[in-house]
């Protein structure tokens, strides 16, 4: 049974990336969240990332809107049921993820697989919420994910070789390359990634140099597209300390724990990019 109808859970920036990515395959998409707000919003940056698109050149008008076509916004979890299979793309919460699995385990008896896109959290404790565990996995996607072609594929311990192979097909038909990780927290970029980015963070909240020379060192030195504190602005300082803490929680390492600067920033709603303030200054629309 191939998966046509895709069901993601979640409306957010990943949420939306990944049903424009879905649709630009073919496939039909259910995005679901159960206020109207997150879904408004989810339409106006799919429509955003699209007039993009046909700016550039890269899309012409008749395969926006053809595309923009496969996406149905719904406040209803019921409208998932004919969905193949679902991707969830919401807040990094146990609690939260644990509870929608839950729903959708119960909603879609017969999806072929269950994802989740966390970055963070290990997949065996959100498939313990479900009756099924054997169909649930981790499909970690990147950001942005109409442009970004690496997906992670995490296998739990329950995970049936029947959903593995389901989910790496279904990524290569969204033109992405899957690369299987066994499940522990922060999967393969992550475990490397995030102490490279709080080593930065660390580095400048003891004034070891300015934000601005940690990033050009990386740029220049190293080859790097984007230096470290350009990136945690762009990722969200929000995101990076979840999963931190998510990391540092499972290893006990302690290049793992948020710095003391990140958790304040955090604190403060300087969250990066997203808010217009993180390690840089950003004007609206930058």
């Amino acid at each position: 049974m191939s998966v046509d109808v895709v069901g993601v859970v979640g409306a957010g920036f990943m949420g939306s990336g990944i049903a424009e990515a879905v649709a630009a395959s073919g496939r039909r998409v259910i995005v679901h969240e159960p206020d109207a707000a997150p879904l408004e919003r989810s339409r106006a940056l799919i429509a955003a990332s699209l007039e993009r698109a046909v700016a550039r050149g890269k899309r012409s008008e008749q395969d926006a809107a053809e595309l923009t076509a496969r996406i149905v916004h719904s406040t209803r979890l019921e409208d998932l049921a004919e969905a193949q299979g679902v991707i969830e793309a919401v807040t990094e919460s146990l609690a939260l993820k644990g509870e929608i699995f839950a729903r959708l385990d119960a909603a879609l008896p017969h999806a072929r697989f269950l994802a989740s896109n966390t970055s963070s959290i290990p997949i065996a404790d959100i498939a313990a919420h479900t009756a099924r565990p054997e169909r649930v996995l981790g499909l970690h996607f990147f950001s942005p994910v109409p442009v970004m072609a690496l997906a992670e594929v995490v296998v739990a311990l329950d995970t049936d070789a029947a959903t593995v192979d389901a989910a790496e097909a279904f990524v290569r038909d969204l033109g992405k390359h899957p690369i299987r990780t066994k499940d522990r927290a922060g999967f393969i970029v992550n475990m490397l990634l995030i102490p490279y980015l709080l080593a930065a963070v660390r580095m400048f909240e003891e004034g070891f140099a300015s934000a601005q020379d940690i990033d050009r060192g990386m740029e220049l030195g190293c080859g790097h597209p984007m230096g470290p504190l350009t990136l945690a602005d762009f990722i969200g300082l929000d995101v990076l300390a979840d999963v931190a803490e998510s990391l540092h929680g499972e290893f006990a390492c302690s290049e793992y724990a948020p710095p003391p600067l990140l958790r304040r920033m955090v604190a403060a709603g300087r969250l990066g990019r997203k808010r217009g303030r993180g390690f840089y200054e950003y004007a609206s629309g930058s």
